[in-house]
């Protein structure tokens, strides 16, 4: 490997040669890019249960395509497969159901659901509640839901469909976990353990019981009467996030295999940071120590300084809190380069897709390298006095860019930050 295909601490360079999207806004690339920087929302009022005397009744949903009452895990399942498609067919690496390295699936935590509970709860009527859940469990086959709800399900039928290679990884750090994909990718093939990287995120599991979770932690939007503009990041009048559903899968490689095979490279990722806090189970930690260290993080690792960064794919969840933690943490971390730097949120449009969020802005971060356009964050008539950031209101902004920092920062302070550019002329 010659020293130009190593970067600044003698590592092999990591590019990006496929991505695959699928959002509230629609499937694939050029669906959702369109959309997004026409400022488009997807969010919509829930048609897939009741939501009669729900305080939040609107989410980013992306329909129910299988058979049958809606299944997260087989929601998730069928997201990934349309996102890691599109990447491996635009990557066009290896042979078809053989991919050359590993996968590393971010997912949410495994469990079963109430159409699932009901079912064993009816299978026999002999007592009544927990107990007889559990009785009739135990005495019960269902080997099919255990098969169904275990963690590694999904990864191991992508694993199987797609022929990745070694033992396939599920992960989960929050609202960080699309964005832990990445770097474990981007690690393995600093590592020398492989030439090649499947990363994806995916989350389709908007339910019943997800929605009342979230309302009771007061973390959900109520504005129900504007479905499309109540994602408002950065916003005075922000209330909350709104939950989505979708998908992103990026082809990692190092830049030595992707020019002895001839590829594209649709970007390269310079540095990635992550450090988690422990504070508490949904809290930042209130000085933002954490985060102002993973950004630190991962302007060392790519071995720039603040004013290298050309613009901010925001974590921007529409909270009150994580907006304003997002903004302490910048203007710490870059100081007076903050002021010139453009930041936007693309759950203003998206919604905040959780486990698969942060997979999902890499790719949009990259798209916007490579269009010179930054999406807006939309909803933002009245920007919080108190967030002195330009955060492209409203209207796309046709911008040369050519390094993108993107956040990520989950409940249990799960934060992790990535630094993608174009590739060198």
């Amino acid at each position: 490997m010659s020293q130009s295909t190593r970067d600044h601490l003698g590592r092999p360079i990591v590019v990006v040669t496929g991505i695959g999207v699928v959002t509230s806004l629609g499937e694939g690339k050029e669906d959702n890019w369109s959309k997004l920087i026409s400022g488009v929302s997807g969010v919509r009022k829930i048609d897939r249960f009741p939501v009669d005397g729900l305080r939040t009744q609107i989410a980013g949903l992306i329909d129910w395509e299988g058979d049958g009452p809606f299944c997260s895990p087989v929601h998730s399942l069928s997201l990934a497969r349309k996102s890691a498609s599109e990447a491996i067919a635009q990557a066009n690496i290896g042979a078809r159901g053989s991919f050359p390295g590993p996968l590393f699936l971010a997912v949410s935590p495994a469990e079963t659901k109430w159409d699932q509970r009901m079912d064993i709860y009816r299978a026999q009527r002999k007592g009544r509640g927990y107990q007889r859940l559990i009785h009739n469990a135990v005495t019960g086959d269902y080997r099919h839901y255990y098969s169904l709800f275990q963690f590694g399900s999904i990864v191991e039928h992508l694993a199987d469909e797609f022929g990745t290679r070694g033992q396939p990884i599920s992960l989960t750090t929050a609202c960080a976990s699309g964005a832990t994909s990445m770097q474990l990718g981007v690690e393995a093939i600093r590592r020398g353990d492989t030439d090649a990287a499947l990363c994806i995120g995916t989350d389709g599991e908007i339910c019943e019981e997800m929605v009342v979770r979230f309302t009771l932690l007061s973390a959900l939007s109520t504005q129900n009467e504007d479905p499309q503009g109540a994602s408002k990041p950065f916003s005075k009048t922000r209330d909350g996030f709104v939950m989505a559903e979708g998908s992103a899968s990026l082809v990692l490689e190092s830049y030595d295999s992707d020019k002895a095979r001839g590829a594209r490279i649709l970007g390269v990722v310079r540095g990635t940071g992550e450090r988690a806090d422990t504070f508490h189970r949904t809290r930042s930690k209130p000085d933002g120590s954490a985060i102002i260290d993973t950004i630190n993080r991962s302007l060392a690792d790519a071995g720039m300084q603040p004013e290298a960064i050309d613009y901010i794919n925001a974590h921007g969840t529409s909270t009150p809190e994580n907006d304003k933690m997002e903004y302490l943490a910048l203007s710490a971390a870059l100081g007076s380069h903050l002021e010139k730097t453009p930041i936007s949120s693309n759950k203003s449009m998206i919604g905040h897709t959780l486990s698969a969020a942060g997979a999902i802005e890499a790719a949009i971060s990259l798209l916007t390298i490579h269009a010179g356009v930054i999406p807006p964050t939309i909803n933002c008539h009245e920007q919080d006095p108190n967030i002195l950031m330009d955060v492209v209101p409203n209207v796309k902004r046709e911008q040369a860019v050519n390094t993108v920092m993107s956040n990520s920062f989950g409940f249990g302070g799960q934060n992790v930050c990535l630094i993608f550019s174009a590739e060198p002329a």
